[in-house]
C-alpha cells in the first residue's frame, strides 16, 4: 500500500509536503497516533475508535500510505496495517533544515544592523 514519494527536482522537499500534506487532516493525525500506540490494526478497529465509518478510515490510511507513513499487510481476509516512521523523521530533518537557514540569515541581518 505504500506509495513511494516523489523524487523529482524537489526530492527531499516533495517527501516532506506529502507528509505535512497528510497530516493537515485531523482525522489522520488521530489515526497516526492510534497507529502510535501498537504495532499492527485493522481499518475496522480504527474504526471503531474513531468518530468516522471504516471507509472515511480506509481513505485516511490510503492517504497516509500515498505519503509513505502507512504501510498495509493482508492476514487473512484482512488489512493490517502499522505505522512506517521514517518520512515523519525525513520531515522532522526538512523542518530542522530550513529553521538553521532562517536563523543563519537572522543572524547575517542582526550582524549588518550592529546588534
Amino acid at each position: 500500500m505504500r506509495v513511494e514519494p516523489q523524487r523529482g527536482p524537489g526530492g527531499r522537499d516533495d517527501a516532506a509536503g506529502a507528509v505535512f500534506a497528510a497530516l493537515a487532516d485531523p482525522t489522520r493525525r488521530q489515526v497516526v497516533r492510534a497507529l502510535a500506540e501498537r504495532e499492527t490494526v485493522t481499518a475496522s478497529a480504527l474504526a471503531g475508535e474513531l468518530p468516522v465509518t471504516r471507509q472515511a478510515v480506509a481513505k485516511h490510511l490510503a492517504a497516509l500510505g500515498e505519503a509513505g507513513l502507512v504501510a498495509g499487510e493482508r492476514a487473512g481476509r484482512e488489512t493490517r496495517y502499522r505505522l512506517t516512521p521514517g518520512p515523519l523523521t525525513d520531515a522532522m530533518a526538512w523542518m530542522v533544515d530550513a529553521g538553521a537557514r532562517w536563523d543563519e540569515r537572522l543572524a547575517r541581518l542582526q550582524g549588518r544592523l550592529g546588534g
